[in-house]
This record gives C-alpha cells, structure tokens and sequence, in this order.
C-alpha cells in the first residue's frame, strides 16, 4: 500500500496506477530504503515486484526524474539524487532568493486554503495514505531530520489532495524555499525530542480534522502552525 505520493508535473496528472507506483518509489527513497546515489531495481523487477506493466512504471521514473528524486542514465539504470540532508540546495532560482518572513507570508496565504481543498477533494485512500505517514512522524522521537522530511512528505500528500496541478507545483516551490539553510538551522536548534513531541500531538490533531472532513478546525491548525514557526524565526534574528 502506499503511503507516499509525488506531486505531479502541472501540466498532466498521472493516472491511478502510475500514482501507485510514484507514491510508492517516493516513500522508499524519502526513508531511505533506496539511499542517496543507490541503484534503483531495473523496470522489469519493479514492474513484477508491484504488479503493473513496465511502461507504467518507466512513466513513473519519467515523474521522478521531473522532480528531481532520481537521475537515470542511459544503459545504467536509475539512481536516486534525492538528499534528505540537502536543505540549503534550493532547486528553483526563485526559492533561493526568498527570505524567511517572504516564506512565511507565502505559507500564510497557501497553505490555509491548500487544506481546505484538500479536505473536499481527498480520496479515502489519499487520507489512509496520510495516516501511513503520520504514523512514521510518530515514531521520530529525536531526529530532526527524520521528523522534517516525513513533515514534508505530509505536506506534500495534502497539496496532492487538492487535485489541483498549479497549486500543487506552487507548493512545490515553497518546499524548496522551506529547504534553504536558514530553515534547517532553525530545526537543528529548536527541533528538541520535547518539541517533536509538541508537534506529533499537533499533527494528529490536523490528521484528525482532516479524516473527519473538518475545515475549520484543519485551517486553524495550519495557522498556528504558521504562527509558531514564525515565533522560532524571530528568535534566530
């Protein structure tokens, strides 16, 4: 069963089994079960290993390769470039040229109304998918890392639930704003095992109004999210 997803590029959505294979790779290569420049299964060992038809899974690689999680090289095979530890290397000029408090009225405007759609438009399984990933987020008990990857991967299967692909590609590009350096010595120096703790209950809490179809009290979470990450960026200053 999945438990990950990749948005898609804005200009098509995969369908339902290209997705599967997507989310699928993606959770394996966020937990590092294909680490960083590991060699991806050949397209015929994933196609057996998950049921689905070779060109479906090349289609897949094609999607993974658009956003950046793998390279493939020409009678090589696939290899993953995804790097939980790169924060500081913003894939988008526009990313990099971003501040914190520019970051934060971006988040502020987004992500409210990225989970109000999301909440119309999830599937059962997108929101099972979501308890998955939850799930490892509560495993984390010390880890910032860890704990900041999977936070992304959370955020990105609520962005997928929009249905929405310019939405979605702008989410994009506010995870590569939220990866610069200055957000990744922010959690290096509040990201305590007590913090974590704080933030598990937090995202049970939104999980929760989201299973439960609940906008405003998912909307109310993502602003006090907001709020307290701007809290912790204003004690950097």
């Amino acid at each position: 069963m999945p438990n990950a997803s990749l948005p898609p590029s804005p200009t098509s959505l995969p369908g339902a089994t290209v997705k599967y294979v997507i989310e699928t790779l993606t959770t394996r290569i966020v937990t590092q079960e294909y680490a960083t420049e590991e060699r991806l299964p050949s397209e015929r060992q994933l196609a057996q290993e998950l049921g689905v038809a070779r060109n479906t899974v090349r289609e897949a690689l094609d999607q993974l390769e658009t956003r950046g999680m793998i390279r493939r090289r020409a009678g090589s095979g696939s290899f993953v470039t995804y790097n939980p530890d790169g924060a500081g290397a913003a894939l988008s000029p526009v990313a990099s040229e971003t501040g914190p408090l520019q970051l934060q009225v971006m988040r502020g405007i987004l992500e409210p109304e990225m989970v109000r759609l999301a909440i119309v438009n999830m599937s059962p399984k997108q929101i099972e998918a979501l308890s998955v990933v939850l799930s490892k987020m509560e495993a984390v008990q010390a880890d910032a890392t860890a704990f900041v990857t999977l936070e992304e991967e959370f955020h990105r299967l609520i962005a997928e639930g929009t249905g929405n692909p310019l939405l979605i590609a702008c989410h994009n590009l506010v995870l590569d704003a939220r990866r610069q350096s200055f957000r990744a010595a922010m959690y290096r120096r509040h990201l305590t095992p007590a913090r974590i703790e704080i933030y598990q209950r937090g995202y049970n809490g939104l999980f929760n109004a989201i299973a439960a179809r609940d906008i405003e009290e998912a909307s109310e979470f993502m602003k006090l999210a907001l709020i307290e990450d701007q809290r912790l960026l204003l004690q950097e200053d």
